[in-house]
């Protein structure tokens, strides 16, 4: 360890909170430069990047034409107070409304603000509004939608709650489907279908304590969802779930909120992934790849019955930064490279690589129980020899591994960066960059392969 190095740990823990992030390794990593889809450490050692900062950099570190898009701002109008307009917010809103009204139909509206648990906030003022004050919401077992206090209340796990005093509005957790985990003698889709009816039975009389039948009135407002679970471990469901999900939220009048904070911006193959699904959201929230990591924006898109100027005047929420023009012109430039050329298709290619991949390593380490993935999220989990009881104390050593930049490949020194997640820290979840070649994929698996047979050794 260099002397500054030294000096800066000390500093930042003299000096930082740290309430504001997690330390997964001790000593915590400094990296200092970034290139494509690697870090670099101090020791100019390349990391390879397998999470992305937790896929917020979907297009590469350092991309190019992105970091142009935000000099050109720079130079033009880097700055201005929220209250008035820029060219690149109303292009930007205009693109994101258009392509929701082509996909789903519904006419819309977007609204903007600077990170994705703050966007939340902003729905659960939507859905609160539209819905005459209701305040409760349905959320998912395993779902994450970020640490403000409204944010959570719909965030399954008790953990980020339980300093903060009680929360009479926590939302109620429905099971998510996953497949790995599935009771014995089910299908992935019958385990699905019978997730449907449970929730489907909290409606046949008054007693279940959410449905007024003689007024056809329930008392939550909307479900709150991740088409592909995040933190809980990038949990795929079965193709037929948000159908039945959908079909009972809309006969009972309840608003389904899509959170594609982590999964929106072609991570699945898609722009949003929802539409792996084939159902229309009611309020879509996104973050986190807009700007590819080089701004804080976020927003939320809703339908125009919900969000239009006489149900949601002006002043309903407010962020000093929202809709800043370095923001929206970096997110607007996302927009159009995206959809310059087939990306999903691009995506959908890389992914299949990547998980075919996955499944040569499962073959050769019995510890891995799981892969699945959707496009370029995808996961693995780590489990005993048994291939299924799950065994974080081994990925928490292949973490340790990877970030102590000591593997190697070719002849070169190399690290790797993996994000854990998971209902039991088991999982590796896997959001490299959307741009990833073909070449990275091999060194990715090489890499895994090299940590999982030493992390086995430990």
């Amino acid at each position: 360890m260099s002397l500054d190095t030294a000096s800066l740990l000390a500093d930042e823990a003299r000096y930082c909170s740290f309430g504001d992030t997690v330390h997964y390794v001790n000593p915590p990593k400094i990296f200092t430069r970034c290139d494509g889809s690697y870090m670099f450490d101090a020791a100019d050692t390349p990391y390879l990047d397998l999470q992305m900062w937790y896929s917020a950099v979907n297009f590469g570190y350092r991309n190019q034409r992105l970091e142009d898009a935000m000099r050109r701002q720079l130079d033009t109008l880097p700055q201005i107070a929220s209250q008035y307009l820029h060219p690149s917010k109303i292009e930007l809103a205009r693109f994101i409304a258009q392509d929701a009204e082509k996909k789903w139909g519904h006419a819309g509206r977007v609204h903007f603000n600077v990170g994705g648990a703050q966007a939340i906030e902003d729905s659960l003022k939507v859905v609160r509004n539209a819905s005459q004050g209701k305040s409760l919401m349905f959320a998912f077992e395993g779902g994450y939608h970020g640490r403000t206090l409204g944010a959570s209340s719909i965030t399954s796990s008790y953990r980020y709650r339980r300093r903060f005093g009680h929360f009479g509005d926590r939302a109620q957790f429905i099971p998510f489907p996953y497949p790995f985990r599935r009771p014995k003698g089910m299908t992935a889709e019958e385990y699905s279908d019978s997730i449907v009816r449970e929730f489907e039975r909290k409606f046949e009389n008054e007693y279940h304590a959410i449905w007024d039948p003689k007024t056809s009135q329930c008392e939550y407002a909307a479900f709150y969802v991740e088409p592909i679970q995040g933190t809980g471990g990038y949990v795929v469901p079965p193709a037929n779930f948000f159908t039945g999900l959908k079909r009972v939220l809309d006969e009972h009048g309840i608003l389904l909120v899509v959170d594609e904070i982590q999964m929106g911006f072609w991570r699945t193959g898609t722009l949003w992934s929802v539409e792996n699904f084939g159902v229309k959201p009611d309020v879509l929230v996104f973050a986190k790849a807009l700007t590819n990591g080089l701004n804080p924006l976020s927003g939320l898109w809703a339908r125009e019955e919900l969000i239009n100027p006489t149900v949601f005047p002006p002043g309903s929420t407010h962020s000093t930064f929202a809709a800043n023009p370095l923001g929206t012109a970096v997110g607007l430039e996302v927009m159009k490279m995206t959809h310059e050329i087939d990306f999903g298709r691009q995506v959908r290619e890389a992914g299949a690589y990547f998980l075919d991949g996955l499944r040569d390593l499962q073959k050769r380490h019995r510890e891995i129980g799981d892969v699945d993935g959707l496009g370029l999220a995808l996961r693995a989990e780590i489990c005993t020899e048994d291939g299924f009881t799950p065994n974080k104390a081994l990925l928490d050593k292949m973490v340790d591994i990877g970030l102590a930049g000591e593997l190697s490949y070719q002849g070169e020194k190399r690290g790797l960066v993996l994000d854990v997640g998971g209902y039991y820290k088991n999982v590796i979840t896997f959001a490299p960059s959307l741009m990833i070649s073909r070449a990275e994929t091999d060194e990715a698996m090489a890499l895994l392969d090299q940590l999982l047979t030493r992390a086995k050794q430990v």
